[in-house]
């Protein structure tokens, strides 16, 4: 008895939409045959247009609620597209994706650069990256249907490019997304130096220290001249160790931007001047002579004191070490000259000495850290860093360093300072 009053419910629910349905029809075509009249004619009826169709009333609105949430959705939707697509062409990893058939659909700037390719789009991925490693990552990817990686170096280029190719799993195209490791490489290249070079640096006055130890265990304590041989030994060994640590903590410093500089207004003169003053007595006791050669009105320049004079003095040590006595050291300053041969918004300061010189093989890496020349053409010992210091002060600076040699003939050690403003 319930199921059949359901039944004449629906029944009856389905006459009266039936009903509301061939109303409403009725009075579409009424209102449009109305406006067809209308508008063949250039006259509205008597009584008007037909206002008074409620159902028409109802789907209009109902239309003008639904085109406004598409034109909301539309809108945001847009401005999704305009974020992704500036997020993709300010990243500095290329970006390519690529069709089931191998063919490019998009590429970002970075791929353009990265692969040396103006035309990417309608291209294959083959002719794009090119090296056959990176290829058969992408085809591994294809194949497998998983994530892949890949990584090739160019040597014309010391570049090293990694790969990441993800597959698509609805279209059967794949992403790919290209990043140059150069400078990652390096970085690890320089982290591996590091640590072998003050390994090395460590072993030697360790071991030193160690056997000067173990001798004056064995006996030697009991022969004073020995044993206070041995303790000036073991002194000299702890200030080595004593100074590489304090380099090293003042290279780290410099580096990572933790020193600051306190620029001043200063003369090159009177910087040349006080710095010859306190290295004198040196240069005098390996038998050199130290002379100052600088104009009293060079432009001022704007530096830290305290770091340039280090700089001078460490040049000024070197040189004392590779200068035979009777040689001499000179400190000069000028103003930079332009290409053109005007003057430039620098000076150039200049530590010259008549020593040995140094091998034209070795000039590019003197400035390395723990690089040293041949220990037996040097006198007394160093820890190598001091060159790599002096370099990152003076680019701190905004300056430059460099040195010129001839074997034999001696070397020149050059960096420049801004002029104050």
């Amino acid at each position: 008895m319930q199921a059949e009053w359901i039944i004449a419910a629906l029944l009856v629910v389905l006459c009266w939409m039936s009903w509301r349905y061939v109303t409403l029809r009725r009075q579409v075509d009424d209102y449009t045959r109305t406006v067809s009249r209308a508008a063949r004619s250039d006259e509205l009826p008597p009584q008007g247009l037909p206002t008074d169709i409620k159902g028409l009333e109802q789907l209009s609105n109902a239309v003008a609620a639904l085109s406004a949430d598409f034109e909301k959705q539309l809108a945001a939707t847009t401005r999704e597209t305009a974020r992704l697509a500036a997020t993709l062409n300010q990243m500095t990893d290329g970006v390519l994706i690529a069709d089931a058939e191998g063919r490019i659909q998009f590429a970002n700037p970075a791929a353009g650069k990265l692969f040396d390719a103006s035309e990417i789009i309608g291209r294959t991925v083959v002719e794009i990256v090119r090296h056959h490693q990176l290829v058969e990552t992408w085809q591994r990817c294809q194949h497998t249907q998983s994530i892949q990686a890949g990584t090739v170096e160019i040597p014309a280029k010391r570049q090293f490019i990694q790969l990441i190719v993800i597959p698509d799993q609805y279209a059967g195209g794949a992403l790919l997304l290209a990043q140059d490791l150069t400078t990652v490489r390096r970085l690890e290249n320089v982290r591996r130096d590091f640590i072998s070079n003050v390994s090395h640096e460590l072993r030697t006055p360790l071991a030193s220290l160690k056997a000067l130890t173990e001798t004056l265990q064995s006996g030697a304590l009991e022969d004073p001249p020995a044993a206070r041989r041995f303790l000036e030994r073991i002194e000299a060994e702890v200030d080595a160790l004593t100074q590489m640590a304090a380099e090293l903590l003042d290279l780290t410093r410099i580096e990572s931007g933790q020193t600051a500089l306190n620029l001043a207004i200063i003369s090159p003169k009177n910087i040349l001047d006080s710095v010859a003053a306190r290295m004198k007595m040196q240069a005098e006791r390996a038998g050199l002579e130290l002379t100052v050669t600088a104009p009293t009105d060079l432009p001022t320049v704007h530096a830290d004191v305290a770091h340039v004079e280090q700089v001078l003095v460490n040049l000024i040590h070197n040189a004392t070490k590779f200068t035979p006595p009777g040689g001499r050291i000179t400190l000069s300053a000028a103003i930079a000259a332009t290409r053109g041969g005007t003057d430039g918004d620098s000076i150039i300061f200049t530590v010259r000495d008549t020593g040995i010189g140094i091998p034209a093989e070795e000039l590019p890496r003197i400035f390395e850290r723990f690089y040293r020349i041949d220990r037996a053409r040097t006198k007394g010992s160093g820890t190598g860093l001091g060159l790599s210091i002096a370099k990152h002060i003076i680019e701190a600076h905004q300056g430059t360093i460099w040195a010129e040699s001839q074997e034999g003939k001696g070397s020149s050690f050059i960096f420049t300072l801004p002029r104050s403003p």
